[in-house]
């Protein structure tokens, strides 16, 4: 998987301009000391220039924390994006406690970094620090850099350090039109879409978001996308064998939140980090939550209304959150089951709140003329349908 990779150890690279600024989730008195790059400081294209990958100098790729001199990436898809002219750009990414560990080699994180949309890095992060030369040319190009985590959060995280870049001052690609927030579980984070063999199961070697059905309507939409999604969790339970609640694996207890992992990164502890709110607002927030709750729900009426219930407060801290977002409530992927509940949970929503801007849509179940991915998720060609009809369907929600 590894390619087109120069590993370096840190420190000898010659740093003729290190830019600090934090964003707005860093440490205030460290923004306020930070240095930034302006067009009037420009210099030779024969110069090589080392960034942070700070709001200022990058487009921030879903939910990202910036601190101690590092963008960390914890969530599917998220990441950092820059455009420069210049000869050369090298990408420095840190590991966390799952680098390195051999027994860990199935969680650790997956990265993909493209160059004018072509990925030219696919990579676990198997050390603490890892160089990546990501382009080199002989004359001086055009050159889009997108950094995307590929694999998600639970698993484990990783962080964005030194963007050396020989040419112009880097900038931030401008915003997309619209931005999508999806909130899911193993089918929105790209489970298994590397493994076309039912009976494997899980690895985040094989994990890439960008095969999944969110990120591809992204794409089909030109927005820009944020994601929220782990495996196996629910509204009400995590994956079960149906006996048992497993609660602890719930979406909404963290939606507020940076994340969840599993596997420390220094002081980097997703969990504990407030998401700003009042950050750019998404457009439309899809929902897909609900196969995870059909393992332990199955046909008991009880547990089925419960989770519409829950489904019910869930949609008011989304909207609590995001006042003006078209919500869009899904489920059908892999079993609609409890689409009637999700169906439900939506009109008593609006019953209640008098809220009418919330939606639903039910996804053609997979076929298995289309195939499976690892432990019998959806293929990439079930996600390149799913993506068509939610594309479709958000179009009609923005032309309303």
């Amino acid at each position: 998987m590894k390619r087109s990779r120069l590993k370096t150890i840190f420190g000898t690279a010659l740093c003729l301009l290190c830019l600090t600024a934090f964003s707005s989730c860093g440490d205030s008195a460290q923004a306020e000391a930070a240095q930034i790059t302006t067009a009037a400081e420009v210099h030779d294209m024969n110069t090589e220039t080392v960034y942070k990958a700070t709001a200022e100098n990058v487009k921030l790729l879903g939910r990202t924390y910036f601190n101690e001199d590092k963008l960390y990436c914890a969530l599917s898809g998220t990441g950092a994006e820059f455009s420069f002219t210049g000869t050369k750009c090298t990408v420095d990414i840190s590991g966390d406690s799952t680098a390195m560990n051999a027994s860990a080699a199935d969680n650790q994180a997956r990265v993909g970094i493209y160059v004018n949309g072509e990925r030219v890095i696919d990579d676990m992060v198997d050390n603490l620090r890892e160089s990546y030369d990501v382009f080199s040319s002989d004359t001086p190009q055009d050159v889009t850099v997108s950094i995307v985590k590929l694999s998600e959060s639970p698993m484990s995280t990783l962080a964005i350090d030194n963007i050396k870049v020989t040419g112009s001052v880097i900038k931030p690609t401008p915003d997309k039109d619209v931005l999508i927030e999806f909130v899911g579980d193993s089918i929105t984070c790209g489970y298994g879409s590397d493994d076309p063999v039912k009976e494997n199961h899980f690895s985040t070697k094989t994990e890439d978001v960008t095969k999944a059905y969110a990120y591809k309507t992204a794409k089909n939409l030109d927005a820009d996308y944020s994601l929220v999604s782990f495996s196996g969790y629910g509204i009400i339970s995590g994956y079960s064998d149906g006996n048992k609640k497993v609660s602890n694996q719930t979406v909404p207890q963290y939606y507020t939140k940076l994340g969840f992992s599993w596997s420390p990164n220094g002081s980097f502890v997703p969990a504990n980090i407030d998401w700003d709110f009042t950050k750019r607002q998404p457009d439309v927030i899809v929902i897909n939550l609900g196969t995870n709750d059909d393992s332990y729900t199955k046909t008991e009426k009880d547990r089925q209304e419960e989770y519409a219930a829950e489904y019910v407060n869930f949609l008011k801290t989304i909207r609590e959150k995001n006042p003006d977002a078209k919500i869009l409530c899904t489920l059908g992927v892999m079993g609609d089951r409890l689409f009637e509940y999700v169906q439900k949970a939506a009109d008593d929503y609006s019953a209640e709140t008098g809220d009418k801007n919330v939606y639903t849509m039910k996804f053609d179940v997979q076929s298995p003329a289309d195939g499976y991915s690892a432990d019998w998720h959806p293929s990439v060609t079930t996600h390149d349908k799913a993506a068509a009809k939610l594309s479709e369907e958000i179009k009609k929600l923005l032309a309303e």
